[in-house]
């Protein structure tokens, strides 16, 4: 099957910049490339990643295999993700009539569950019976909630008999998890003779993003061996920090003097490449997501100093879970700016399978350039699609509209293909 990669419009004016026209020039060598990687590590069901373009540098920041914004998707390409999905089965399950969509615990969430029901459907049109289960304790029956889009979502107990689960009568040839498991492994999804993707090894309760950016390195530094560039330029400098507590302040003396280091080792990067703007530091729970236990830091002394509400927010994650590893990573400018307020913007990329099939912008109008978006106050803006093509189009302006977003693909499905041979 031969699906386009769309081609997503940037609220970016002007020229491509070096690295995105670089990429353009050797388009051919980076999709032959990355078709020989996916024969190699087959990919990931479905991820999304977010991206930070500094114009000197574009670098995914971070890689979530259970993405939940699939209302936030232009609805424009919603042909390219029946297709994405129905190639994406029948690879992983090619006998699938009924699919099982495992939803996260929370309800309170309107976006979410506009997001469940969006991906619900997405499955209905491409031919699947889809529902939507739910571990919770408390659901006893089928819960119907009316979404603000008019939609509705139902969701119905999860139950299992044996080795499988089910919903009432409903019993899924496949079982696809959009939910975390920052909470631990259920027993109740082990050992299933149903097909579960992603694996449950694929949660928060097993996976480290530690572990991710060291396969994202590699794979960046062999594309970068490929086309000739600095490997640095398509990845953010990252190392672990491993038995912290911030709560007892347990480990923030070798906290403080790692991150001293990564300060000074992009400081370095800087001056190789003339660039006059101050670095930063982003220290993150080394496993978890919702924006939670993230901070930005711009001197090692911030670190030592933190006070006792700064060190509280540090200390836990969704679930209650207490941060004891923290990634330290390279803090990447975003200069994308969207609207009359030039409220800050960060480009995240959806993909099912291998295929790009959407994105959106992350906004906020009250962070900065140097700061983390996935927080309380952003929201968010359909990345417009032009028109499906395979390939850019090199006869065009580098900034033509078809050539825009090739960069942002590239690098998406870089980490994509990160988290690959992380599963793997």
């Amino acid at each position: 099957m031969n699906l386009a990669v769309p081609h997503l419009t940037t609220a970016l004016n002007g020229p491509l910049l070096q690295l995105e026209t670089h990429l353009l020039a050797h388009q051919a060598q980076v999709e032959t490339w990355l078709r020989e990687q996916w024969i190699k590590t087959p990919t990931p069901f479905y991820a999304s990643v977010d991206l930070r373009n500094a114009g000197f540098k574009l670098a995914p920041v971070d890689t979530n295999l259970f993405p939940a914004g699939f209302n936030n998707l232009n609805p424009a390409f919603l042909p390219l993700c029946i297709q994405a999905v129905q190639a994406a089965v029948e690879r992983v399950c090619p006998e699938a009539r009924r699919v099982l969509i495992i939803a996260e615990n929370h309800t309170r969430n309107l976006f979410y569950l506009e997001s469940l029901e969006s991906l619900r459907d997405i499955f209905e049109k491409a031919g699947f019976e889809a529902r939507l289960g739910s571990m919770r304790e408390d659901l006893d029956e089928t819960m119907s909630i009316d979404l603000p889009s008019g939609k509705i979502c139902v969701l119905e107990p999860l139950r299992r008999n044996g080795n499988r689960v089910h919903l009432g009568d409903f019993s899924p040839c496949l079982v696809l998890l959009n939910n975390d498991l920052s909470a631990g492994r259920p027993e109740m999804l082990e050992g299933l003779e149903q097909q579960v993707i992603p694996p449950l090894s694929a949660g928060w309760s097993d996976r480290k993003k530690s572990d991710h950016f060291i396969h994202y390195h590699n794979v960046a530094q062999e594309l970068a061996e490929q086309i000739d560039i600095d490997p640095w330029l398509i990845s953010p400098l990252s190392l672990k920090c491993g038995e912290v507590n911030f709560k007892d302040r347990v480990g923030i003396e070798c906290l403080t003097k790692q991150v001293e280091n990564m300060l000074i080792a992009i400081q370095k990067k800087y001056d190789e490449y003339g660039i006059d703007k101050p670095p930063f530091v982003v220290v993150k729970a080394d496993s978890g997501t919702y924006g939670m236990g993230i901070m930005t830091v711009k001197s090692a002394d911030e670190i030592a100093n933190l006070n006792r509400k700064q060190r509280s927010k540090m200390a836990s994650l969704k679930g209650g879970r207490v941060v004891e590893d923290v990634l330290i990573q390279e803090g990447v400018y975003t200069f994308e700016t969207l609207g009359k307020d030039n409220a800050v913007a960060e480009p995240v990329v959806y993909m099912m399978d291998r295929f790009v099939i959407g994105g959106f912008y992350r906004v906020h109008t009250d962070r900065g350039v140097n700061e983390n978006l996935n927080a309380p106050g952003m929201h968010f803006e359909p990345l417009a699609f032009v028109q499906p093509c395979n390939t850019p189009n090199k006869e065009d302006m580098p900034d033509a509209e078809p050539n825009r977003f090739y960069a942002y693909g590239v690098i998406a499905r870089l980490a994509l293909l990160a988290a690959a041979r992380e599963l793997a």
